[in-house]
This record gives structure tokens, C-alpha cells and sequence, in this order.
């Protein structure tokens, strides 16, 4: 059995190994996606223009009507003392082909007192990429690799890296298994100071496991990484995995998965069928009528923060109305921020979205990024999945070091090749 999973193990990890190396760098960089945004660039982040600020609405008409290919599809409601504020749009349809235009652009950077556009990019943008797309281009290869629309779908990248993290996390449970000595401490074709070793206690037995002997060879440094690396970060791995799993195959496996488990309350988007690409649903009411309606919402339960960024998802007709204040829409700690929805046509109800309120299963859903990212314990969270990201990609070498190494001595001993050999549990 054990000989069984070694084999399995060694598979796995030189399978996604390059998965979870780029993956393991660019998650490290992405945790502080916003305050590298803003120091590469304070040309679009930084206001400019002294004096009140204009309503956001106003600005949302000014963006629209400069470029009428686009809909303002997230407005938010007040910026911080100096910064801008930040609108995303996205194509209409050209009634000359029936398909969406392409701007070029998917968000518009306003200085909130004059209006003056302070640039536009491309969030994700793949090519080129320049410091204003550099830090979005690391996030979406971080979940996506990037990889194109092909057969009019564009969720290739998601389901490629979804499925990685899934073999990811069960290759926890194989590795961790491996970790551990050996049941049974006698064999007639034992030494017997090896007879001896073994019959100390489990614990002092799997003790140098945790452990990085300095003093040994290059290759055994190399090992003692790996296997100590793994079993001193181990929990923060398996929830690293799982959640990768989580985020990626929502839709498709996790939030079915949990349909089975526990009770889920159904969001609007799960209850609805996203539109086809080419064929957004066209609003039956505005942002106004939306932020009205929030607001009366909001004081009614009693919700101290004020509405402050209102989304329209055009491909599911729904509205989203977010209550927070300025600056505390990313990067704070817990589970973001509460929501409501609202339907696109008539501006009904749809449903909320209250953090950590909701059956067990509802909270274990909330919990998904903000465990991912570190958010849900703020900037020591943080910091925490950045020395992560680190760790896996240090895993992922020094993995693939252990089969190249193995390989290349069994080669040299026994002179013609046997295939790779496997990450073992010991350094022999």
C-alpha cells in the first residue's frame, strides 16, 4: 500500500508541479494587489482636482455618453480623501453584427471633482502587458493561465486550474500519509540496530520528519525542505487547495458538492441561467432607482454602513448593491462586505448576502476567497498567504529535484533505465 502511494504521490506532483509553482509566485505578489496597483500607478489612482465631489451617478452618465459602446456596470458611491474613484464597463452589443463591441477598455478612472478621466485599461489584459495591466495580469493568470475563448468558451483556464487544485488537495492527505514510520517495527531481513530504531516510540520515529538536518548533504537538505516544508504548513496547504478548488469549480462541482452535504440558500445567480455571451440582458431600471431602493432596504434591517458601490451583472440581469465605507470594500478582514440584489427588469428583492448569517453551509461558502486570499483575518492574513505562495513554489522544486535526483541514481547503479523513481518518505 504504502509502495502504492508512493507511486501515486510522484505522479501527481510532477503533474502539477509548474501548476502550483506559477500559481504559488503569483498568489504570493497578488495579496497586495491593491497597494501594488497604487504604487505603479498613482497617475490613475490619485485625484487631482480640489473642490466637492460630483455625484457618482453624473459621472457614471459622462463615462457613457463619452463612449457609447460601453455600460457602466459597477458605480461606486465615494472615493477616499485624494484617490479616484474607479468605474468598470462593459460592451454593448453593435446592432450592425449583433456582437458586442470591443473598447479596448474595461475600466475608466475618474477624478471626482472635476469628472476629468484619469486613463482606462484593460482589467486582465494578457498582451501587452505594461504597469497598468501588470498587477490584473498576474491576478487572472494566477486563476486562469490566460488560457483564450476557444469553442465559445471562456472557462478553460478555471476548470485546467480547478481540477489541479482538487488533485492538490487529496495529494495532501497522500503526502502527509507518507510522512509517517512505519506500523510494523519487525522483519526477519532486518538489521538489528534497524530492528532497534524502529521499536522506539512513534513519536520519536516521526519526530526528524519535522525537522531540516543543516548539516547534511546538498540532497538531503533538499528532502528534509520538502517533507518538513509540507508537514509544518500542512493545514494552510490543504485549505489553500481546497479553496482553489472551491473558487474555480464553483458552479460546476463545490456548489453542487454542497447541495448534497448541507442545506444551501440559493443566491440569485445560482437560480438563474447566465446569458449568452453576445446577448447581455438590457435593464428595465437604472443605478438611481437601484441605490433608492438599497437604501430604504438597508436602514429597514438596521445596517450601519452606507451603500457604497452598486454593480450591474448584465449577463444574469441582476443588480448588486454592496454597503461599505469608503476603503473598506477590499483588503479588511472577515467575510466582505453585506449585499443586496436585486432583479435587473423591475428592481424586485432577489436576495441578500449577510456576512456570517446563514446555515453552516452558507458560511463555509462566504469563507471561500477570504480564507484563500488571507482577508479573513486582514493584513496578518495576508501576509500569512504570501509567505504561502512562497512555500509552494518552494514545494514544487524541491519535489521535482527528488525525482530528478532518485532517477538519476538509479540510473547510474543499475545502468539502464527503470522509469522515475518516486518521492520517497526518507532520504536513503
Amino acid at each position: 500500500m504504502r509502495h502504492a502511494f508512493t507511486l501515486v504521490h510522484r505522479w501527481i506532483g510532477l503533474a502539477i508541479a509548474a501548476f502550483l509553482f506559477l500559481s504559488g509566485l503569483t498568489g504570493a505578489v497578488i495579496s497586495w494587489d491593491h497597494e501594488l496597483d497604487d504604487l505603479l500607478n498613482a497617475h490613475l489612482h490619485e485625484a487631482v482636482a480640489n473642490g466637492p465631489a460630483m455625484a457618482s451617478l453624473d459621472l457614471a452618465r459622462q463615462v457613457e455618453a463619452r463612449d457609447a459602446r460601453v455600460r457602466v456596470t459597477y458605480v461606486p458611491l465615494a472615493a477616499e480623501p485624494g484617490e479616484s474613484l474607479s468605474f468598470s464597463v462593459q460592451p454593448r452589443v453593435d446592432p450592425a453584427t449583433g456582437r458586442l463591441y470591443e473598447p479596448g477598455y474595461n475600466q475608466v478612472f475618474l477624478d471626482p471633482s472635476s469628472g476629468t478621466v484619469l486613463g482606462r485599461r484593460q482589467w486582465g489584459q494578457a498582451w501587452p502587458i505594461t504597469s497598468e495591466t501588470f498587477v490584473s495580469f498576474l491576478y487572472k493568470l494566477h486563476y486562469s493561465l490566460h488560457i483564450p475563448e476557444m469553442w465559445g468558451i471562456d472557462r478553460w483556464g478555471l476548470w485546467l486550474l480547478g481540477v489541479v487544485a482538487a488533485i492538490w488537495a487529496v495529494d495532501c492527505f497522500i503526502g502527509f500519509y507518507l510522512t509517517l514510520p512505519v506500523r510494523h517495527p519487525s522483519h526477519p531481513d532486518r538489521p538489528a540496530g534497524v530492528v532497534r530504531a524502529l521499536k522506539r516510540g512513534w513519536w520519536a520515529r516521526w519526530k526528524p520528519a519535522w525537522r531540516i538536518k543543516t548539516s547534511g548533504s546538498a540532497y538531503r537538505i533538499n528532502f528534509d525542505v520538502h517533507r518538513a516544508f509540507g508537514l509544518w504548513t500542512w493545514l494552510l496547504l490543504f485549505i489553500l487547495a481546497f479553496t482553489g478548488f472551491s473558487l474555480n469549480l464553483y458552479r460546476e462541482a463545490f456548489y453542487p458538492m454542497m447541495s448534497l452535504i448541507s442545506k444551501v440558500t440559493p443566491g440569485p445567480f445560482e437560480l438563474r441561467t447566465m446569458a449568452d455571451k453576445h446577448r447581455p440582458i438590457d435593464p428595465g431600471v437604472g443605478f438611481a432607482e437601484v441605490i433608492e431602493l438599497a437604501r430604504a432596504e438597508g436602514v429597514r434591517r438596521g445596517w450601519a454602513p452606507p451603500v457604497g458601490g452598486v454593480f450591474y451583472a448584465q449577463h444574469y440581469g441582476i443588480y448588486g448593491a454592496m454597503f461599505f465605507r469608503p476603503g473598506d470594500d477590499h483588503g479588511s478582514a472577515g467575510v466582505g462586505p453585506a449585499r443586496l440584489y436585486f432583479d435587473g427588469r423591475d428592481g424586485r428583492l432577489l436576495g441578500d448576502r449577510e456576512p456570517w448569517k446563514g446555515t453552516a453551509a452558507d458560511i463555509f461558502v462566504q469563507a471561500q476567497f477570504p480564507l484563500h486570499s488571507g482577508r479573513i483575518l486582514g493584513v496578518p492574513g495576508r501576509i500569512l498567504i504570501s509567505v504561502m505562495g512562497v512555500v509552494v513554489a518552494v514545494l514544487s522544486v524541491t519535489g521535482v529535484v527528488i525525482w530528478y535526483r532518485k532517477r538519476r541514481a538509479r540510473l547510474a547503479v543499475r545502468g539502464h533505465t527503470h522509469g522515475p523513481v518516486g518521492l520517497t518518505t526518507s532520504a536513503d
